[in-house]
């Protein structure tokens, strides 16, 4: 592997909240070295790349992504998956279990090691299913999965509803040091809902999903948390009400985390229009004062991460009307670009962001990513915070083209993504120079 010496970049490291320019240099996979100020002279042997001073920062972590293999494989492939984090500057992303079959075994998490080893570009880590089938009734063998490979526990788009099993999970979850992703909603409140619950949903004829949908499924979860002392994530929350009863689970002292869609953060219920199927999502676009809430939350630090949700679905899934569509859309290469808006309307710093989107994840997952020090990953991203673009379904690398940001005007993405030390995405410029 050719040495590689990013030159003329300002480095900023979210883990330290440092923003200074610098240069980097990778060898073997990993930073060997960081020279702050001026350009140290190329090493013997090593390639130069002048990254014109654009931010240079640790690859991003995408800790929700539906990645389709195995069983759904003409949505998604882990292949078209990695390559599309690749283009979007992620070099970790965590792959939910609801595949075919579910990922609720040692055998099935050892596949898809191995099959990411072989066709993936990108670090591709398993989050296995917390009870078996996603059935939500027995639980699957934590210590098993976590020694295949495991780094996560959930049952993907659904919510454990039982109480006890609930308490079970969370009591072998504290045992094994494990981190446990629910999906906030209760299922019976959410019931036929498509949309936010509220007047829009209301005018425009259709079902509505309720906050407490999520609230209530928070609450139970957090005092079983309490209960039992494990480690728990909520995987997404979207509501101004949600935010309130994780503040107060981290005052209390209680080891409990969230996260927030990309899309809850810059989209609202308005943004479904006449009815765009592409923005039928779970939890539901909410109305404008959440959405704040939630930006606002997340620049506080009540939530720790920032996810792309990326659940592609296939045009005949999508082409429906509004109600009878399915829910998910694609996010992971859309991911940074969407987030760059918060950036641009001054509602989050850009170490903020980024904190939210390497350390903060790399934290929770245990991963030696998601920063920039010597003997770390080299998996980074050159980001170029002010290119200017319109995003184009045609161009993205998935297979599935359900993007919310469709023909969206945006500004900021990955010009360059290492993964590994190896270059795994570039622009025309940057692809020459390497």
């Amino acid at each position: 592997m050719t040495d590689l010496l990013l030159a003329d970049a300002t480095l900023l490291d979210p883990a330290r909240g440092t923003r200074r320019p610098g240069a980097v240099l990778v060898r073997d996979g990993r930073i060997a070295d960081i020279a702050e100020g001026a350009a140290p002279g190329v090493p013997g042997g090593a390639k130069r790349i002048d990254c014109a001073g654009r931010i240079l920062a640790p690859g991003l972590i995408d800790m929700r992504a539906f990645v389709g293999e195995p069983g759904a494989e003409h949505r998604e492939t882990l292949a078209s998956a990695s390559a599309a984090a690749a283009a979007g500057g992620v070099t970790t992303l965590v792959c939910m279990p609801d595949t075919n079959p579910v990922m609720d075994g040692p055998a099935i998490v050892d596949f898809v090691l191995r099959r990411a080893r072989d066709t993936a570009c990108v670090t591709v880590l398993p989050a296995a299913a917390i009870t078996k089938g996603l059935a939500g009734r027995e639980m699957t063998e934590f210590g098993l999965l976590q020694e295949a490979g495991a780094v996560a526990f959930t049952d993907g788009l659904r919510a454990v509803t039982d109480a006890q099993v609930m308490r079970r999970a969370l009591t072998y979850a504290r045992d094994f040091g494990a981190l446990l992703m629910q999906h906030v909603e209760e299922p019976s409140l959410a019931a036929e809902g498509v949309m936010n619950e509220g007047e829009l949903a209301s005018r425009l004829g259709l079902m509505g999903v309720p906050r407490e949908a999520e609230t209530l499924m928070l609450e139970r979860d957090i005092r079983l948390a309490r209960l039992t002392g494990a480690r728990y994530h909520a995987a997404m929350i979207s509501c101004a009400d949600s935010v309130e009863i994780v503040r107060r689970a981290k005052q209390d002292g209680l080891p409990v985390s969230c996260g927030v869609s990309v899309n809850n953060l810059v989209l609202n219920e308005n943004d479904i229009g006449h009815y765009r199927t592409f923005c039928r999502l779970s939890p539901p676009l909410r109305d404008e004062a959440d959405r704040q809430a939630v930006v606002a939350a997340l620049a506080e630090g009540v939530i720790d991460v920032v996810v792309s949700d990326h659940n592609p679905q296939d045009a005949d899934t999508k082409r429906l009307p509004f109600a009878e569509a399915a829910n998910g859309a694609l996010g992971i290469e859309t991911l940074l670009g969407a987030a760059m808006r918060l950036v641009h309307t001054g509602d989050l710093t850009l170490e903020r962001l980024l904190a939210a989107l390497t350390i903060g994840p790399a934290r929770l997952l245990g991963q030696p990513s998601g920063r920039l020090a010597a003997g770390a990953p080299a998996d980074l991203v050159l980001i170029d915070p002010d290119l200017p673009y319109v995003l184009d379904k045609r161009h993205l690398k998935s297979r599935s083209k359900n993007s919310p940001f469709d023909e969206a005007r945006l500004q900021g993405a990955a010009v360059l993504t290492l993964a590994g030390g190896r270059i795994v995405h570039a622009v025309d410029d940057l692809a020459a120079a390497a």
